[in-house]
């Protein structure tokens, strides 16, 4: 009773004192950040399994499903290698574009994680125990960080996700919304079928030899429009930086 309690006072202090911070702040978490992620699990009307045999009876029953290492991406320490499907998908799809850009596999630190097995320091807001959390570890290779964190930013603007970097232990916290990150891949797989570009802005990590002019003539968009998406004054981009392309028409 005293958790469900804690719950919902503080459901109640982010209607109340949290509802003129509705942006997060980006990476760096927030309070508003965590409520929004709880609020979808509602939505979704996600369980919040206790121990590690509710989280073994979910995985049988279908409603979470098993995470294994693959070429992209590995799994590192990870007690309970469950997810929800779209939480997987997220992986996978997130993990291919990494080492594309990257050269590097992206590591997998936490999933699915009981009540029971949650660390001290942990929300009561925490949805690592519904099966929609991923927690990746933070490269030591500065290009990947800039790209994963941009890739990840660009995503919450899309509002299918909530991410924080987080400090202690270094790793990126994400919140996958299971609904709105389905519609985006639907979206995405349509505009590939069909040879257009999706409504969504595209990322794109700059190579060397590239210019704004190239990068344009290839996406169908303009200089201009590439400038403004991304705040360039002139015409200078680097290697490594990743930049956010406008759908073309």
């Amino acid at each position: 009773m005293d958790r469900r309690l804690s719950v919902l006072t503080a459901l109640v202090s982010y209607f109340v004192l949290g509802a003129t911070h509705v942006q997060a702040q980006t990476l760096r978490g927030s309070e508003a950040s965590v409520n929004r992620a709880y609020l979808r699990a509602q939505e979704h009307d996600f369980t919040f399994l206790e121990t590690s045999s509710q989280v073994r009876r979910f995985a049988d029953a279908g409603y979470l499903v098993r995470v294994r290492d693959s070429r992209d991406y590995f799994l590192h320490d990870v007690s309970f290698p469950y997810a929800r499907p779209e939480v997987r998908l997220f992986i996978e799809r997130l993990a291919g574009q990494y080492k594309t850009a990257c050269r590097e596999q992206l590591v997998v630190t936490s999933l699915t994680r009981p009540k029971s097995r949650q660390p001290r320091n942990a929300s009561i807001l925490s949805v690592h125990p519904t099966g929609m959390a991923v927690d990746f570890r933070t490269s030591n290779n500065s290009v990947c960080r800039r790209w994963l964190e941009s890739t990840l930013v660009f995503l919450e603007k899309a509002e299918v996700l909530e991410v924080t970097r987080e400090r202690r232990p270094p790793h990126y916290h994400v919140a996958v919304f299971p609904r709105p990150y389905d519609q985006y891949v639907d979206t995405q797989l349509a505009a590939a079928r069909s040879g257009r570009p999706a409504s969504a802005a595209a990322r794109y990590m700059v190579r060397a030899g590239d210019s704004l002019w190239a990068i344009a003539r290839r996406y169908g968009t303009t200089v201009s429009d590439l400038r403004d998406e991304n705040d360039i004054r002139g015409s200078r981009i680097y290697a490594g930086q990743v930049l956010t392309v406008p759908a073309g028409l």
